[in-house]
């Protein structure tokens, strides 16, 4: 039997506001990662640079030309990639072009797949029909002219203000008087060229780890989220005490059915692969509303996924090592 190691460059950081996390992610999925199976490299991408620091601090380039690292004498082609860089380029998809010309199989979705769900409009789009209930929505284009009367008389107050493309709700403000409206579109606007305006779905929201292989259906424990915040904005994500995350979610077993079946209806519907997170809001009535699909959810010590993976049983590494024999087959 071969005691080879797989060569696994694990990319991180990226161009986004959600560079930390991302970085944060690596470090956890690292650690967890069984180093007898793989010969691992945190690959740091930055603008369009992407080094390897040794742990002598010595930093060396990738080379972008055939996706490997020389140290010393020793060349290192990588034979698949981890992406873990929530934003841009990992995704939005940008990167996963790159290595599908380097034929470099990867842990995230495709690259169609990435930009389906990191565009919120087209997220709602590929699921429209599957069964999966939708806020009503409002695309603005930069230049478009709008009033804030006329939106808040379509969809009523309040209502959300979001970046068409980013994540960890950066740009994101609960709109709730008509006076705000101008200032939170420009700061949706400062994140992305587009911003989508949805009504106010009320209720519980949910978390909905899942990750389907060539044999299996996971479907983790739903999390709830219960942010001491007016949402669950980037503070609240990201700072210890400004919300209760709940695995499992007390929830009675028919809303837990629903929230499993919309789950896969959306992934299969975006063609999703890999580990996946899909936010819902559950109104009082128990119909759960799609918010949005996280391509590559945060995996630091205290993101969703994790505790999901704990509460199921599986260790973030087991849950690894499953989408990578999947994408290795």
């Amino acid at each position: 039997m071969s005691n080879r190691r797989l060569k696994v460059a694990l990319l991180a950081g990226g161009n986004s506001s959600e560079r930390e996390i991302a970085l944060r992610s690596a470090s956890q999925i690292a650690s967890a990662l069984d180093s007898t199976k793989y010969e691992l490299y945190i690959i740091d991408l930055c603008g369009r640079n992407m080094t390897y620091t040794a742990e002598d601090g010595t930093r060396y380039e990738v080379d972008k030309n055939d996706f490997s690292l020389t140290i010393a004498d020793r060349h290192i082609c990588f034979e698949f990639a981890l992406i873990i860089i929530h934003g841009t380029p990992g995704e939005d998809g940008k990167l996963q072009g790159y290595l599908d010309i380097m034929g470099i199989p990867y842990s995230s979705c495709s690259q169609t797949s990435s930009t389906i769900t990191f565009d919120k409009i087209s997220t709602k789009r590929a699921v429209a029909g599957c069964g999966v209930n939708l806020a009503k929505d409002i695309l603005l284009m930069r230049g478009d002219k709008v009033s804030g009367k006329d939106i808040v008389a379509r969809l009523g107050l309040p209502l959300f203000v979001k970046p068409n493309a980013s994540g960890s709700s950066f740009g994101v403000t609960r709109v709730t008087a008509v006076e705000q409206f101008d200032a939170t579109v420009e700061a949706a606007f400062a994140e992305s060229d587009e911003v989508l305006i949805e009504e106010c779905i009320v209720g519980r929201e949910m978390a909905c780890g899942v990750l389907i292989t060539s044999d299996r259906e996971l479907l983790l424990p739903i999390t709830e989220v219960v942010s001491k915040r007016d949402f669950f904005d980037y503070e609240a994500k990201y700072t210890e005490g400004l919300s209760d995350e709940i695995t499992p979610a007390p929830i009675d077993d028919d809303i837990r059915q629903r929230l499993n079946r919309m789950t896969l209806a959306a992934y299969r519907a975006c063609r999703c692969s890999g580990i996946v997170r899909i936010d819902f809001i559950v109104t009082e009535e128990g119909e759960p509303y799609l918010i949005e699909i996280n391509s590559i959810p945060g995996m630091s010590s205290g993101s969703i996924v994790p505790k999901q993976a704990r509460a199921a049983g599986i260790s973030l590494g087991e849950l690894y090592d499953l989408v990578i024999a999947d994408k290795m087959a």
